[in-house]
This record gives C-alpha cells, sequence and structure tokens, in this order.
C-alpha cells in the first residue's frame, strides 16, 4: 500500500519536474527567439566579411542588418583592440550567436603593410587609416564652414566693406577691408559667406536660421578698423557685403555611429544643399529639427512620402476624398545638428525623395 503510494507520488513528482523542465526550455527558446528578433538580419546577410578600401561603417552594417543603426548592438568589443568602432582595410568580421542572439566580432589578422600584429602587445594605427562611417568626401565642407546662421549672428558679423582697388569682385589672392572685426579674436582663419535664404518650419512658418553660402577662406593680416584679411580660396566671387565667421572645427566623420532618433522627433526635409535638384542616394539635406530636439550626431531618421488624397468616386450616390498611408522613402543620417535644424545624408533612397517629405524616428 505504502509503497503503491510512493510510487505514485513519485511519478507525480517526477512529472512535475518534467513539466517544469520543459516550460522552462520552451521559456529559454522564446526570450532566445525574442533576443535574435531584436536584431533582424539581412536576408543575404554572410557570415565572414573582409573590409576592404572605400567601404563605410553604413555599408557594412547594411551587409548584415535589416537596419544599419542596429550596429551597436550586435557589435562586440575584440578587448586587444582599444576602440572596435575604428575598423580598417584587411580586417576580417565574424557573425557568431549567443543563446540566439547575433553579435560580429573582429578578426585583425593581416595588418596593412609596415603594421605589426595586434599580438601579443597592442600597436595602434593611424585613425586617419580606419573607414568611416559616412562618406567624409560627400560632407567635408559641410563641417568647417558656417552653415546655418542665426538673424543675431548675421547682425553682429563682420563684414566686408572694400577690396583691393576698390575692385567689385574678388577672388584667391585678394585684399579684404573688413569692418565689425572684433579687438579681442584669438582666431587667425576666417571663412566668407553669403546669407542665403531662409530655412522655416513648414507648419508653423517660423525662421529657423539662414543658410550660409560659402564663398571663401581668408586669414587675418592685420587688426584695426577696417581689418586687413587676404583670400586664400574662394569658390564663388568675393562681394562687399559679404559676411566673415571664425572658422569652426568639428570632429572627423570617424565617430559618427549609427542609432535611431529619438521617438518624439517628427519634422520635415526643408532643404537640399549644394546645389542638387535630386534627392537621392548620399544628397545632403536639411531637417527642420536640431539639438533642442534631442537630435545628435549619428542619429538615423525614415523618411516618408506624405499620403496624396484621391477621389472615390466609385460610389456615385457618395463620392469622397481618401488620404493614401505615407509610404517609407528612405534613411537620413544626421551629420552635423545645430540648434534648431540639422544636416542629414541620405544613407538610403528607394524612391525619389522631396522637399516637403516627413521625417521620424525609425521605430515610431
Amino acid at each position: 500500500m505504502n509503497q503503491s503510494f510512493f510510487a505514485r507520488t513519485g511519478g507525480i513528482a517526477v512529472m512535475h519536474r518534467l513539466r517544469r523542465f520543459c516550460l522552462v526550455l520552451v521559456l529559454g527558446c522564446c526570450i532566445a527567439a525574442i533576443q535574435a528578433a531584436e536584431v533582424p538580419l539581412a536576408a543575404d546577410h554572410p557570415q565572414r566579411y573582409t573590409v576592404v578600401k572605400g567601404d563605410t561603417l553604413w555599408d557594412i552594417a547594411a551587409r548584415f542588418l535589416k537596419n544599419p543603426w542596429d550596429w551597436p548592438k550586435i557589435w562586440k568589443a575584440n578587448p586587444r583592440i582599444k576602440n572596435p568602432h575604428w575598423i580598417y582595410p584587411g580586417d576580417v568580421l565574424v557573425l557568431q550567436f549567443d543563446n540566439g542572439r547575433p553579435y560580429l566580432t573582429l578578426q585583425r589578422e593581416n595588418p596593412p603593410p609596415g603594421v605589426e600584429k595586434l599580438a601579443p602587445t597592442i600597436r595602434e594605427r593611424p585613425v586617419t587609416q580606419a573607414i568611416p562611417t559616412i562618406p567624409y568626401e560627400a560632407v567635408r565642407q559641410f563641417l568647417t564652414t558656417p552653415k546655418v546662421v542665426s538673424r543675431q549672428e548675421l547682425e553682429t558679423a563682420p563684414y566686408i566693406i572694400s577690396l583691393a582697388d576698390n575692385r567689385l569682385i574678388g577672388g584667391s589672392g585678394d585684399t579684404l577691408y573688413v569692418r565689425r572685426f572684433p579687438e579681442n579674436a584669438t582666431e587667425d582663419s576666417y571663412t566668407v559667406f553669403r546669407p542665403d535664404d531662409a530655412i522655416r518650419d513648414p507648419e508653423t512658418k517660423e525662421v529657423l536660421g539662414y543658410n550660409a553660402l560659402y564663398v571663401a577662406d581668408s586669414h587675418l593680416r592685420q587688426r584695426g578698423d577696417p581689418a586687413v584679411l587676404e583670400v586664400d580660396r574662394s569658390v564663388r566671387e568675393i562681394l562687399v557685403g559679404d559676411r566673415l565667421l571664425p572658422v569652426g572645427t568639428e570632429q572627423l566623420a570617424l565617430d559618427y555611429y549609427p542609432q535611431p532618433a529619438p521617438k518624439s522627433v517628427r519634422g520635415h526635409i526643408v532643404k537640399v544643399l549644394d546645389g542638387v535638384s535630386q534627392i537621392g542616394q548620399y544628397a545632403l539635406v536639411v531637417i527642420d529639427r536640431g539639438t533642442r530636439d534631442g537630435l545628435q550626431k549619428g542619429h538615423v531618421l525614415k523618411v516618408w512620402r506624405h499620403g496624396v488624397r484621391v477621389l472615390d468616386n466609385l460610389d456615385r450616390r457618395s463620392p469622397e476624398w481618401v488620404t493614401l498611408p505615407d509610404e517609407e522613402e528612405g534613411w537620413v543620417m544626421i551629420f552635423r545638428p545645430f540648434e534648431r535644424v540639422s544636416y542629414g545624408i541620405v544613407m538610403k533612397a528607394m524612391r525619389a525623395i522631396h522637399i516637403g517629405d516627413l521625417v521620424t524616428a525609425p521605430d515610431a
């Protein structure tokens, strides 16, 4: 009787343990599946990829990931490498999995000529040899020259009152005479710019800033009122009335790591830069949101075309206007944010992008 009872109760206990084991196993599989689903991979992702000259971090991320801005989620640091975000031609990226979650590791087995292998001690390579996040040449001139200025900056900026020999137009090598030059200025290099169109919020019509058209680079020769400057390089004709600002310095694009913009950001493309009429991949655009809205370098935004309104007259008794859904058009990465606007580069264009198109956080 007792043996039969213990046998029955022992069997029940074993069954409970099996059920708990199965439940834990199922939950573990579900959690692993959820973790893997958090970072969706590209449909045709490779298992290994060797970095080549001309690659960008965005290009490499897009090879492995459906959403390139998920890069930090799968990038596992190699303890032998001080900054794993600096990737060099010849490095090998290997896709691996840990409990169903994908991650990338770096094998640095073939350093370039003249650089020793990183074992057993670390020997660093110049950062300038590392691949950039985005095409640096496309944005270089927009990193160090003033491009968006406020009304106050326009009203207080030094201005050209005359050119050498009373010329009407100036260029490289010419002398500039400038008023309102700050007496306590410590900078020697100045950018000549010309105020361009006002940048407005398309919904409120508020002026967010003024596009500063880059004209020339110059250096200070003599302080005073007027001050004397010499033109080092010009890309446009220099005119009386053009303004000057100190040359700014920005970090190289090597520190731009893709990440989704805050969910609260909702704006528009309000201008295309550099005289380009078609907005496609690597086009440079102005977004009507800036640092005050939470945008930073590296933030990625999704571009949408507003749904158009069409007339549904199939039912002749009650025709009505219907708004079609917004359509996804591409992705923009912010490379230079200002307070109220930002410069972005189109990293992917699924179809033609237009001024006025909506931008949101990728997962908004």
